[in-house]
């Protein structure tokens, strides 16, 4: 503060040219939250529980992150990252997987049933059987975690 000034002012630091105004990917989704905390990629990296350089080749967009890590990705962003139409009860599946970190094939473990039919129902190809939906509705209506 200037001593014949009793204003005061904080200015943000530019985000700099790194910063994509519509990001598309989720590595690009992940720079611009990195950019706008002001945090180095190291430090996000570690939150995640990957490498720098792993990091560096999502945010480049020459390799995506494993389902393992969208709850650790959905939790520094703050939000949902993923469009997913959850008015069907596939894109619900999807959801509830993605918030939970698990692969089709975990959760084809959990239902009793093979992995192509997860990704069946996930794509509204197949309904569940009665059997398997009354082990997914309650999945599917509680909270993540």
């Amino acid at each position: 503060m200037l001593p014949f000034s009793r204003l005061r002012q904080t200015i943000r630091k530019p985000l700099g040219n790194r910063y994509i105004h519509n990001p598309k990917t989720l590595g690009q989704k992940l720079r611009n939250r990195r950019l706008e905390k002001g945090l180095l990629q190291k430090n996000v990296a570690e939150l995640i529980g990957v490498t720098e350089d792993c990091l560096t080749l999502w945010e480049n967009g020459h390799s995506k992150p494993s389902v393992g890590f969208y709850p650790k990705i959905t939790e520094f962003l703050g939000y949902f990252p993923f469009e997913i139409d959850t008015s069907t009860l596939g894109g619900r599946i999807k959801r509830y997987r993605y918030l939970n970190g698990m692969s089709q094939e975990k959760l084809a473990e959990k239902l009793g049933v093979n992995e192509s039919t997860v990704c069946d129902y996930e794509n509204n190809q197949h309904k569940p059987l009665p059997g398997t939906f009354k082990k997914l509705q309650p999945l599917l209506d509680r909270p993540t975690g």
